[in-house]
C-alpha cells in the first residue's frame, strides 16, 4: 500500500481508509467494516453500491463487446440517447466521459453557434461559486478562484456575476453586446448546495430568449434523479439548449453526455467534435441500466420524499443550533452550512462509519444514494447530526 501511494499523484487528501467491497448504501473496508455511505462516491453510484441490475448488464455486456469506437454505428449509444431524450425533451446527444469533457462540448457548441453568426469575441456568462471542471475551458468557467490558482493563462470569454442573481444578469445585458450564453447550475454542487430563489431559472430562460442567449445547464451533479426530477430544472419547467450530464449516468461506469435541443442539435457536424471511448457498448449499457432502474423503482418520488424528510429532521436538530447558519436541501442534495470551516468533520464521522463531505469549506454536504432505505435515511441523520453537535462542542 505504501509502494503504490508513493507513485499515485498527491491530488487528493485521501483519507486513511480503503474499501473493498460495496453493497447499497454500505461499503466495507478490508477488516469487514461496513460505512454507511452519504456520499455515492460525489453523487454518483446513486442506484446503490454492486446494483444487482447493473452488475447483470455490464457482466452480459463485458462478455460481448466492450469497444468498436465511434467510426460505426453503436446501437446500444443510440438507444441511451433516445430514453435521455425522452425524459429531458432534449434532441440530440453527445457522449464522452465525464462532466468536465460534456462541459467542454457545450462550451464548443456555444463558440461555433457564435462563429456561425460571425461574433469574434464571444462571452460566456459563467456564475461565482459554479464549478464545471478541472480542464483549462471548464477550470476558466469554474468560480473557485482556489481551484483556478495557478493555472494562467485561462481560457478568454468568460464574464462572472453573482449566482440567483437575475438582476445582475439583466444589468449586464444592457452593458454587454457580446453576449452568447449562460451557463451555471440549477444547484450549486461543489459551491455549498446553494439552491437559488424561486423562479431564478425562469428569468435566466426568460432573459436568454430575450437576448438571443444560449442556456447552458450544467446537471452534472444534479441531475439523474438526484433532487425528485430528473433534472433540476424541470421544477421550474426551464429546459435549456444545452445541457451537460456525467455521475450517476453511469452508477461509477465513466460516461459523459452533452444534450442539445433545437438548432444547437445540429451545430456539430463531423470532425467538429470527437471522443475515442464515449458512448462505447459498455459504458452505454451502464446508463441504459441506471435510467431503467430508477423508472421501475419510482426513485424520482423516491428522492422527493425522503429529501424532504430528512430536511425536516436537519432542521428539527440543528434549527436551533449556535454555530449552524443554514440548512438547505432539494430532494437528496442537502447541505448544513456552518460558521466555520469544518473540514475535520469527515473524518469525526469517519470515525461514526458515515461517509461525508464538506465542500466551500464550512457546507456539510450529503448526497446519499437515492435506494436509502427509510432506516439508513434515519440514520444518516442521527450520525450527522451527533458529529456536527460534538465538533461545534469542542468535544
Amino acid at each position: 500500500m505504501s509502494e503504490m501511494k508513493a507513485a499515485v499523484m498527491n491530488t487528493y487528501k485521501r483519507q486513511p481508509i480503503a474499501f473493498v467491497r460495496g453493497e447499497g448504501a454500505w461499503l466495507f473496508d478490508s477488516r469487514s467494516e461496513k460505512y454507511l455511505d452519504a456520499l455515492s462516491g460525489i453523487s454518483v453510484c446513486s442506484i446503490g453500491h454492486a446494483n444487482p441490475d447493473v452488475t447483470q448488464a455490464l457482466s452480459e455486456q463485458a462478455g460481448t463487446l466492450i469497444h468498436t469506437s465511434n467510426l460505426y454505428r453503436i446501437p446500444l449509444q443510440e438507444t441511451l440517447a433516445e430514453k435521455l431524450c425522452d425524459v429531458s425533451g432534449m434532441n440530440k446527444v453527445f457522449f464522452c466521459n465525464s462532466g468536465a469533457e460534456a462541459n467542454e462540448a457545450a462550451i464548443k457548441i456555444c463558440r461555433r453557434h457564435t462563429a456561425n453568426r460571425g461574433i469574434k469575441n464571444p462571452l460566456i456568462v459563467v456564475m461565482a461559486g459554479g464549478f464545471h471542471g478541472r480542464t483549462l475551458a471548464t477550470l476558466s468557467a469554474t468560480g473557485n478562484p482556489k481551484v483556478r490558482e495557478g493555472f494562467d493563462p485561462l481560457v478568454q470569454g468568460f464574464v462572472r456575476i453573482p449566482y440567483g442573481d437575475a438582476q445582475a444578469l439583466r444589468r449586464l445585458a444592457g452593458e454587454r453586446h457580446d453576449i452568447v450564453a449562460v451557463m451555471l447550475e440549477p444547484v450549486l454542487g461543489e459551491g455549498g448546495i446553494v439552491i437559488p430563489p424561486k423562479g431564478y431559472l425562469r428569468e435566466v430562460r426568460d432573459l436568454c430568449d430575450e437576448n438571443g442567449w444560449l442556456m447552458v445547464l450544467d446537471e452534472i451533479q444534479s441531475g439523474m434523479a438526484r433532487t425528485g426530477r430528473w433534472f433540476a430544472w424541470q421544477h421550474e419547467e426551464t429546459r435549456p439548449d444545452i445541457m451537460t450530464l456525467a455521475k450517476a449516468l453511469g452508477n461509477g461506469i465513466p460516461i459523459g453526455a452533452c444534450l442539445a435541443a433545437g438548432h444547437c442539435a445540429e451545430i456539430f457536424t463531423p470532425g467538429n467534435h470527437g471522443s475515442t471511448f464515449g458512448g462505447n457498448p459498455f459504458a452505454a449499457r451502464a446508463g441504459i441500466a441506471v435510467l431503467d432502474y430508477i423508472e421501475r423503482h419510482d426513485l424520482l418520488a423516491r428522492a422527493k420524499i425522503l429529501g424532504e424528510r430528512m430536511l425536516s429532521g436537519f432542521k428539527e436538530a440543528l434549527g436551533m443550533t449556535p454555530g449552524v447558519k443554514e440548512i438547505r436541501g432539494l430532494g437528496l442534495m442537502l447541505g448544513i452550512e456552518l460558521d466555520r470551516d469544518c473540514g475535520d468533520l469527515v473524518s469525526r464521522a469517519l470515525q461514526e462509519h458515515l461517509l461525508i463531505n464538506v465542500t466551500a469549506g464550512n457546507v456539510v454536504r450529503l448526497l446519499p444514494p437515492l435506494i436509502i432505505s427509510d432506516a439508513e435515511a434515519e440514520l444518516i441523520v442521527q450520525r450527522t447530526v451527533a458529529s456536527i453537535k460534538a465538533f461545534l462542542s469542542g468535544g
